[in-house]
């Protein structure tokens, strides 16, 4: 990648609806150029999709993040047991006292709580917080 392909990866992590012409005339590239680009890094799984974020009062059903500490030697020797679950939308390794912080979007509090039964019974965890999310501004 060079800087061209940086300039236009930023120009779409802004607006990725924005068009090949804006984004042509804001790296100073032609739109045809341009538009090769954007195919050779959907290609190469640089860009990956695009996708549409709704606010949280768009969206049906509750998300909740749950901060997770764990027994295990790393926190990759959770990750398959989280990813059973098709509600958790991200997963991040974090610093301080908990280990991970995962993301969860589920069509109710009902399913919250199953999820979070289900992540206590492993043996690997040791503790669990959870948050629920109440509004979106940023």
């Amino acid at each position: 990648m060079d800087k061209f392909d940086q300039a236009i990866l930023e120009a779409l992590k802004i607006n990725a609806r924005a068009s090949i012409s804006s984004i042509a005339e804001e790296v100073n590239l032609s739109r045809s150029s341009v538009s090769e680009r954007i195919k050779k890094l959907e290609q190469n799984q640089v860009i990956k999709g695009y996708q549409v974020l709704l606010t949280e009062s768009q969206k049906d059903g509750v998300s909740v993040y749950f901060e997770i500490q764990h027994q295990c030697a790393r926190c990759a020797e959770l990750i398959p047991f989280i990813k059973k679950f098709p509600e958790v939308i991200k997963c991040h390794g974090i610093t301080g006292d908990m280990d991970l912080l995962v993301f969860v979007h589920a069509s109710s509090m009902r399913r919250i709580h199953e999820i979070r039964e289900a992540l206590d019974m492993s043996e690997d965890i040791v503790k669990i917080k959870t948050h629920v999310v109440m509004s979106e501004w940023v």
